[in-house]
């Protein structure tokens, strides 16, 4: 999406100087405040990607619970498609739940360990009820085709898949829903380079095919590159630099953008589509 097109429309996310601050207590007995984020400002435009990068403990992955309505900020404003989440019941954050989809690092861990790929993927269309048992099971194996899994893995437990194919079922799980954003939280972070680049580039394709909207967080700034439209730099649960992954890469401003850099060895700033393995 082009500079113009951003000036004439609304964006999918806004937020406006988001805080989050936690109550930590120490062992004599005092409590200690913890800002995870400290005033954090963006938007997200629909069909594009913004990538969070900062080292742990940057507020990245609080960041992401806020927004997906899992944690209550303490102060500021979020909207969703024009939709305020500050102050909403519970029913109604429930609803925005469906259309925010969280991937972690490691999705299995959100997945019964005793369910076939094929009830994974039947659960949130049940809890939806927008489809009839007879239309679930062909919706079902339309999502492993979307995502490049064989209909043959469809009897298969969790543990049986690979790293690879594990997070391609995350990411059906989530299409079920139909959801208008993904947030990636270190989603690549445990693959193996090559099976990054595959993932990466199915990221890609469902952005072109579907209109996906994605919040990428990430420690790796030469991922974000990659897919990001922009990218945010976050550190001490603020944002310290934001801007096109181009001027991010060639002209850092602040001195953790270097040091996230630096982390980076032979970084190719030309963005070529990346590599299928």
């Amino acid at each position: 999406m082009t500079a113009e097109s951003h000036e004439t429309s609304e964006p999918l996310v806004r937020v406006e100087n988001l805080v989050k601050h936690y109550s930590k207590r120490k062992l004599v007995g005092s409590v200690e405040e913890v800002r995870a984020l400290d005033g954090v400002s963006f938007s997200i435009f629909r069909g594009t990607t913004l990538a969070i990068v900062g080292e742990s403990g940057s507020g990245k992955s609080t960041l992401a619970f806020c927004l997906a309505c899992f944690e209550k900020p303490t102060s500021g404003n979020l909207w969703f498609e024009e939709t305020s989440l500050s102050g909403l019941k519970e029913k109604d954050r429930r609803v925005i739940r469906r259309q925010i989809q969280l991937i972690f690092q490691d999705p299995a861990n959100s997945f019964n360990p005793r369910w076939s790929v094929l009830e994974i993927l039947t659960e949130p269309l049940v809890l939806q009820g927008n489809l009839s048992r007879d239309e679930m099971h062909p919706r079902a194996q339309a999502l492993l085709e979307q995502v490049g899994l064989s209909s043959h893995l469809g009897e298969k437990l969790p543990s049986e898949l690979s790293g690879g194919q594990r997070q391609r079922l995350g990411i059906a799980r989530a299409l079920g829903l139909r959801p208008k954003l993904l947030i990636l939280d270190e989603a690549l972070s445990a693959l193996d380079c090559s099976v990054q680049a595959q993932i990466a580039n199915l990221l890609m394709e469902l952005q072109a095919s579907l209109g996906m909207t994605y919040l990428f967080i990430s420690h790796d700034l030469a991922m974000a590159a990659h897919l990001a439209d922009e990218i945010a730099v976050m550190s001490r649960g603020q944002i310290v630099e934001q801007g096109a992954p181009e001027e991010i890469l060639t002209h850092p401003e602040n001195r953790i953008t270097r040091e996230l850099l630096a982390a980076v060895p032979r970084l190719d700033l030309s963005r070529p589509p990346l590599a299928e393995s």
